[in-house]
Order: C-alpha cells, then structure tokens, then sequence
C-alpha cells in the first residue's frame, strides 16, 4: 500500500506541484520502498515454493507489476503531452489495483 501511496502523491504532485518532485526524499523513498517490496516478494516465493511461469496468478501478478512499472514511469517522467500522461496513470492505477486483487484473490481469472 505504501507503494501505491507513494505512486498517488507523486501523480498529484506531478500535476499541481511539479516543483516537489525534485526534492531528494522524493526521488529517493519510492525506490527504497519498491526494492523492499520487491526482495519480500522474492522471499515469500522462495518460502512459499510458488514460481512465476508455473502459478499462473503468480506469473500475471508479475506482469502487471512489469506494466505498474512502465506505465508509472511514462505517467510520473517519460509522457510528452497531458493527455498521454493522463492516460499511462490510468493504466498505471489499474494495474496496481489488479496486482492486489490478484494478491488477495491467488487467482488470474476476472
């Protein structure tokens, strides 16, 4: 959830106070939650035995996670137009809400 919390206020802020972005807490928090993140998940699946590419859930978690990553990196930097960032943080917002729903749910169907 801090992930995503973290995601939200830099979209907010990336709109109405572009100017907060450069502060060093910034830039530097969300990688350090994500790479938190990132190393739990890699120890659970390692406890759990539960592999990506053999737990279907598990490999469509990992997929969106990839699209969370590429669609918030256009929404929060890479976008050249309001409207293309508008909509990589659409796509970046529902994935992340499909990862915890996958995450709950240990399930890839709809």
């Amino acid at each position: 959830m801090l992930s995503g919390a973290l995601f939200g206020m830099r979209a907010y802020w990336r709109w109405i106070r572009p100017e907060r972005l450069q502060q060093r807490w910034v830039r530097m928090t969300p990688h350090l939650v994500d790479s938190v993140l990132l190393m739990s998940a890699v120890g659970l699946v390692l406890r759990t035995q539960q592999y990506p590419l053999v737990q279907d859930w598990l490999t469509l978690k990992l997929a969106v996670l990839l699209l969370y990553i590429v669609a918030g990196s256009f929404a929060l930097k890479r976008a050249t137009t309001p409207l293309l960032r508008a909509l990589a943080l659409l796509v970046a917002v529902f994935a992340f809400c499909s990862i915890a729903g996958i995450a709950l749910h240990h399930s890839s169907t709809w």
